[in-house]
């Protein structure tokens, strides 16, 4: 099992959708929520998630393609 520890930012209507319903939904994932801060028209989640690495690189694909952008953190999630 990998893991794959990211930011995801939310703007826009994307903000109102239930983008990690839809991964655990679509996706063989296992998503960790470690931090998050959400505004009303913008939002950022600290993710972990978790998985065999083709359904991983899925999901990343998939959040791009919905209009969320993901950025790579290394090290541990929560500071």
């Amino acid at each position: 099992m990998s893991v794959f520890k990211a930011r995801l930012v939310f703007k826009g209507e994307i903000i109102k959708e239930p983008i990690i319903y839809r991964l655990v939904k679509d996706f063989e994932v296992v998503p960790n929520l470690r931090k998050a801060l959400f505004e009303e028209n913008t939002g950022w989640v600290d993710i972990e998630i978790s998985g065999a690495m083709d359904e991983i690189e899925k999901a990343i694909e998939a959040l791009k393609s919905w209009g969320v952008d993901v950025y790579p953190i290394e090290g541990d999630v929560v500071e």
